[in-house]
Protein backbone atom coordinates (compact mmCIF):
# COMPACT_ATOMS: atom_id res chain seq x y z
CA UNK A 1 0.00 0.00 0.00
CA UNK A 2 0.90 3.35 -0.89
CA UNK A 3 2.26 6.44 1.86
CA UNK A 4 -0.18 9.14 2.01
CA UNK A 5 0.85 12.31 0.72
CA UNK A 6 0.35 14.21 3.74
CA UNK A 7 0.22 13.22 7.71
CA UNK A 8 -2.22 14.44 9.84
CA UNK A 9 0.29 17.19 11.28
CA UNK A 10 0.70 18.24 7.85
CA UNK A 11 -2.90 18.56 7.51
CA UNK A 12 -3.37 20.88 10.94
CA UNK A 13 -0.50 23.08 9.41
CA UNK A 14 -2.24 23.63 6.36
CA UNK A 15 -5.67 24.42 7.30
CA UNK A 16 -4.20 26.67 10.46
CA UNK A 17 -2.78 28.51 7.48
CA UNK A 18 -5.25 28.72 4.70
CA UNK A 19 -8.57 27.25 5.55
CA UNK A 20 -9.42 29.62 8.78
CA UNK A 21 -13.12 28.22 8.74
CA UNK A 22 -11.73 24.87 9.32
CA UNK A 23 -9.33 26.38 11.84
CA UNK A 24 -12.35 27.97 13.73
CA UNK A 25 -14.27 24.69 13.82
CA UNK A 26 -11.10 23.29 15.55
CA UNK A 27 -10.75 20.40 13.25
CA UNK A 28 -8.48 17.48 13.69
CA UNK A 29 -7.24 14.98 11.62
CA UNK A 30 -6.83 11.95 13.86
CA UNK A 31 -5.52 9.51 10.64
CA UNK A 32 -4.96 9.79 7.63
CA UNK A 33 -3.68 6.98 5.23
CA UNK A 34 -3.08 6.72 1.84
CA UNK A 35 -6.84 7.42 0.30
CA UNK A 36 -8.44 7.03 3.98
CA UNK A 37 -8.99 9.62 6.59
CA UNK A 38 -10.56 10.25 9.93
CA UNK A 39 -11.46 13.78 11.20
CA UNK A 40 -12.84 14.68 14.71
CA UNK A 41 -14.80 18.25 15.21
CA UNK A 42 -15.47 19.14 18.39
CA UNK A 43 -18.80 19.47 20.20
CA UNK A 44 -19.69 23.30 20.30
CA UNK A 45 -22.62 24.88 21.16
CA UNK A 46 -22.65 26.79 18.10
CA UNK A 47 -23.36 23.33 16.06
CA UNK A 48 -26.65 22.79 18.36
CA UNK A 49 -30.17 24.05 16.19
CA UNK A 50 -33.44 24.27 17.68
CA UNK A 51 -34.46 21.32 19.56
CA UNK A 52 -30.82 20.70 20.60
CA UNK A 53 -29.56 19.16 17.37
CA UNK A 54 -26.41 19.46 15.75
CA UNK A 55 -26.90 20.86 12.62
CA UNK A 56 -26.53 19.59 9.33
CA UNK A 57 -23.90 22.58 8.30
CA UNK A 58 -21.99 21.10 10.93
CA UNK A 59 -22.14 17.35 10.06
CA UNK A 60 -22.03 19.02 6.21
CA UNK A 61 -17.86 20.62 7.76
CA UNK A 62 -16.56 17.37 8.75
CA UNK A 63 -17.79 15.28 6.09
CA UNK A 64 -16.07 17.99 3.17
CA UNK A 65 -12.98 18.40 5.10
CA UNK A 66 -12.68 14.64 5.87
CA UNK A 67 -13.16 14.03 1.61
CA UNK A 68 -10.63 17.62 1.45
CA UNK A 69 -8.04 15.14 3.41
CA UNK A 70 -8.49 12.48 1.11
CA UNK A 71 -7.56 14.30 -1.81
CA UNK A 72 -4.52 15.91 -0.21
CA UNK A 73 -3.45 11.94 0.53
CA UNK A 74 -3.59 10.52 -2.50
CA UNK A 75 -2.14 13.22 -5.27
CA UNK A 76 0.17 15.48 -5.27
CA UNK A 77 -2.13 18.02 -6.85
CA UNK A 78 -4.87 17.43 -3.51
CA UNK A 79 -4.19 20.98 -2.02
CA UNK A 80 -5.67 22.58 -4.66
CA UNK A 81 -8.45 20.28 -5.26
CA UNK A 82 -12.33 21.63 -4.93
CA UNK A 83 -15.36 19.54 -3.98
CA UNK A 84 -17.69 19.25 -7.48
CA UNK A 85 -20.52 17.22 -5.80
CA UNK A 86 -21.75 16.07 -2.29
CA UNK A 87 -24.41 14.16 -1.48
CA UNK A 88 -25.45 13.75 2.19
CA UNK A 89 -28.10 11.48 3.57
CA UNK A 90 -29.20 11.92 7.52
CA UNK A 91 -29.59 9.05 9.04
CA UNK A 92 -30.65 9.99 12.99
CA UNK A 93 -30.09 12.82 15.14
CA UNK A 94 -27.17 13.61 17.19
CA UNK A 95 -26.39 15.53 20.19
CA UNK A 96 -23.96 16.69 22.77
CA UNK A 97 -20.92 14.82 20.95
CA UNK A 98 -17.89 15.59 18.99
CA UNK A 99 -18.66 13.88 15.44
CA UNK A 100 -16.13 11.58 13.57
CA UNK A 101 -15.95 11.38 10.12
CA UNK A 102 -13.95 8.60 8.62
CA UNK A 103 -13.79 8.66 5.05
CA UNK A 104 -12.06 6.29 1.73
CA UNK A 105 -11.51 7.34 -1.67
CA UNK A 106 -13.43 4.75 -3.92
CA UNK A 107 -12.00 4.99 -6.59
CA UNK A 108 -9.55 8.11 -8.52
CA UNK A 109 -8.96 9.05 -11.85
CA UNK A 110 -6.20 11.58 -13.23
CA UNK A 111 -9.17 14.50 -12.81
CA UNK A 112 -11.40 13.08 -10.51
CA UNK A 113 -11.99 11.16 -7.06
CA UNK A 114 -15.03 9.43 -6.11
CA UNK A 115 -15.32 9.01 -2.09
CA UNK A 116 -17.57 8.10 0.54
CA UNK A 117 -17.81 9.20 3.91
CA UNK A 118 -19.67 8.36 7.62
CA UNK A 119 -20.11 10.35 9.93
CA UNK A 120 -20.11 8.96 13.94
CA UNK A 121 -21.18 10.87 17.11
CA UNK A 122 -18.20 9.97 19.10
CA UNK A 123 -18.63 6.89 21.25
CA UNK A 124 -21.80 5.30 19.03
CA UNK A 125 -21.47 2.84 16.03
CA UNK A 126 -24.07 3.43 14.26
CA UNK A 127 -23.52 6.03 11.73
CA UNK A 128 -25.64 9.81 11.89
CA UNK A 129 -24.80 10.20 8.09
CA UNK A 130 -22.78 8.77 4.67
CA UNK A 131 -21.84 11.08 2.20
CA UNK A 132 -20.45 10.42 -0.91
CA UNK A 133 -18.68 13.61 -2.86
CA UNK A 134 -16.66 14.51 -6.41
CA UNK A 135 -13.46 16.00 -5.79
CA UNK A 136 -11.62 17.44 -8.91
CA UNK A 137 -7.91 18.38 -8.86
CA UNK A 138 -6.55 20.63 -10.63
CA UNK A 139 -4.91 20.40 -14.48
CA UNK A 140 -0.78 19.94 -14.58
CA UNK A 141 0.57 23.49 -16.54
Amino acid sequence: MSEPLITPDDFHRLIAEEAPYAAWLGLKAERIGHGTALLRLPFRAEHLRPGGVINGPAIMAVADYCMYALALSIDPRGHGAVTTSMTLNFLRKTTGRDLLAEGKVLRAGRTLAFMETFVYADGETEPVAQVTGNYAFPRAK
